[in-house]
């Protein structure tokens, strides 16, 4: 049985436990074997602008799974994942009104009309990504390989949608070429990613274009040491990558550099994912076997040992209270999940204001210089990206902190709290479609014609006060040159206190559309955290109810048949202890395979 596989695991557990009328535990084991068979490993391919993301994912599939053009770049996520014939579907977004996700199957050679910026600028088809499906042995091990678009940069709104979708992803690969090392933005991308995915990795590409891409590899990796970020980095070049798939030449395929890349693709992403998948099956099985046994072991206690009977009832009547209270809503894990959802609420929402308000202060700060109206639109870009990084580094906190709330809750339950946790996998949002943009209607402008009646205006009080004055010090008409001198001044002083009036009218309006802007993404982003915490608080919820329910069956059932002893004859009771250690060998076949599960995982390890 050492060499079963999960899903036989789970088959043989399915089939021991099938006389017993267990249809929770079954339900149990059937969830297992589900979520074994329909499990992908997601990769997000991540990087700046135009750094070789699309052809990195073409070269590792060894076919051109996403368009690849020198001068126009990725629109959408794409999704390339393994199927029997190739194929290609639109993912669409729902719409304001809560329709349904839409999803259109479109020709391959159509590809290129929507997943990049010539055929669908600025995502107008509303295409929440594509999908490709490729038969692929990189592939067939439900390995997804996302290429996520990089224009503006991990700075810009794109950047922070790929960082808010860092909790859905198994692995990253971030993508920069050997034209020069390391920026900031790529140093803080890497240090949020390996926060919420541990499972990293850099990946330096065009190898074959810079010859000093040896030197550029080894700063890289200095800066990476200097960061405290431990990942590794493979240097490749996707030309020679695809001309060995061409030719199928060996040689220049292992000098491309991809193979050190799949094997770490298939060893650490892939072997982790089944590490997981192993440790989570055996712990299922184990839970579901052990229960099912314990009841038996008490049954088989209680018709062995008669003087022992009442001991054993009233403990298994105490073990039963304790499960019964596991599923009251005033339980401990309860109200430590009630209460730290409460708390993560609180926190979120004062670390989300806190971040946006730093923003209008810079903000504010930047409309005051000048006139808006000459810079708005930078300003409006600049805007949108620091909020959406904001944005992103609140959801990425929020994930960490969730995570550590099931880690709470589930001590709870088992001191190995790891194997106990459901999969918390949120899902990427985009709580910025429904954000309006900011926008500042175009303010009163100083035309000529208003300019030259302010000036006239202003020049005429001057003239008139100090011609009267010019009268007294023994000018003959108040029209002197000591009148003209001042009306041509206090003219242009109105002319230039009118500017400057404009200009303040224009900055409020800048602030107030400014603040508009920030409420709605509060709102918008808020809702977004709210909905996810709310998310995961019913996973949690309901999946340590069903186990509190199952472990009380379990006992209730134990107490049943310990009662029932008493009334048997010697003869039903010899041939029932017969037939429970039969079906306690079964079990324990059951439960050595499971067990198998996790030795093979540690001898991997080793």
């Amino acid at each position: 049985m050492s060499a079963a596989t999960p899903v036989q695991v789970v088959d043989l557990a399915l089939e021991a436990i099938a006389s017993y009328d267990r249809t929770d535990l079954e339900a149990r084991l059937r969830s297992a074997r589900t979520r074994l068979l329909d499990e992908h490993v997601r990769v997000l391919v991540v990087g700046e602008f135009k750094q070789g993301k699309s052809m990195l994912v073409n070269g590792l599939v060894g076919a051109p799974a996403c368009p690849v053009f020198d001068d126009i770049s990725t629109s959408v996520p794409t999704v390339v994942r393994h199927a029997e014939t190739p194929a290609v579907t639109l993912v669409r977004m729902p719409d304001p009104d809560g329709a349904a996700v839409e999803q259109i199957s479109v020709p391959v050679e159509r590809l290129a009309d929507f997943a990049c910026e010539l055929g669908n600028p600025g995502n107008r088809e509303r295409l929440s990504h594509v999908e490709v499906g490729l038969p692929r042995p990189l592939l067939t091990g439900g390995l997804e390989l996302v290429d996520t678009p990089g224009v503006g940069g991990l700075g810009s709104v794109h950047g922070a949608a790929t960082t808010a979708a860092l909790p859905s992803a198994d692995a990253v690969l971030l993508v920069s070429d050997a034209s020069q090392e390391y920026t900031a933005p790529e140093l803080d991308f890497l240090r949020q990613a390996i926060s919420v995915c541990p499972n990293a990795a850099c990946v330096l590409t065009k190898t074959d274009l810079y010859p000093e891409w040896r030197t550029i590899a080894e700063r890289n990796r200095a800066h990476l040491a200097a960061a405290g970020v431990a990942v590794p980095l493979f240097p490749v070049s996707s030309s020679m990558r695809w001309q060995a798939v061409l030719t199928n030449d060996s040689g220049l395929n292992t000098e491309s550099g991809y193979p050190p890349l799949v094997t770490y693709l298939r060893k650490e992403v892939l072997g982790r994912a089944e590490e997981l998948a192993r440790r989570s099956t055996a712990h299922d099985v184990v839970a579901v076997t052990d229960q099912v046994a314990d009841g038996l072991r008490a049954e088989q206690s209680a018709r062995q040992n008669p003087e022992q009977l009442d001991a054993l009832v009233a403990g298994l009547r105490e073990a039963e209270q304790r499960a019964a209270s596991l599923k009251e809503r005033s339980a401990r894990w309860q109200q430590t999940l009630n209460d730290g959802v409460a708390d993560l609420n609180a926190d979120i929402d004062y670390d989300l204001r806190d971040r946006l308000r730093e923003i209008v202060r810079d903000a504010e700060e930047a409309l005051e210089s000048g006139d808006p109206t000459k810079t708005w639109d930078q300003f409006a870009n600049w805007l949108k990206q620091v909020s959406a990084a904001a944005a992103s580094a609140n959801f990425v906190w929020t994930t960490q902190r969730a995570r550590y709330l099931a880690g709470r809750v589930a001590e709870h339950f088992d001191a190995e709290r790891g194997q106990l946790l459901p999969a918390l996998r949120t899902q990427p949002a985009d709580p910025f479609r429904p954000v309006r943009a900011p926008n500042v209607r175009a303010g009163e402008k100083l035309t000529v014609g208003k300019g030259a009646l302010t000036g006239l205006r202003g020049g005429y009080m001057g003239m008139l006060m100090f011609g009267m004055l010019g009268t007294l010090v023994g000018f003959a008409s108040i029209v002197n040159p000591l009148s003209i001198g001042a009306g041509l001044l206090l003219g242009g002083k109105s002319i230039g206190e009118e500017r400057k009036r404009l200009v303040a009218k224009r900055q409020n309006e800048a602030k107030a559309a400014l603040r508009r802007y920030i409420d709605d993404v509060t709102f918008h982003v808020g809702k977004d955290s709210r909905d996810m915490l709310r998310g995961m608080q019913r996973d949690l919820r309901d999946h340590f109810t069903a186990i509190a329910e199952q472990l009380k069956r379990s006992l209730q059932e134990s107490l049943q048949a310990a009662e029932k002893s008493v009334k048997e004859t010697r003869g039903e009771r010899d041939a029932r202890l017969a037939e429970i250690e039969r079906e306690l060998r079964i079990l324990s076949t059951v439960d050595i395979a499971a067990r198998a599960l996790i030795a093979a995982n540690t001898a991997v390890a080793a």
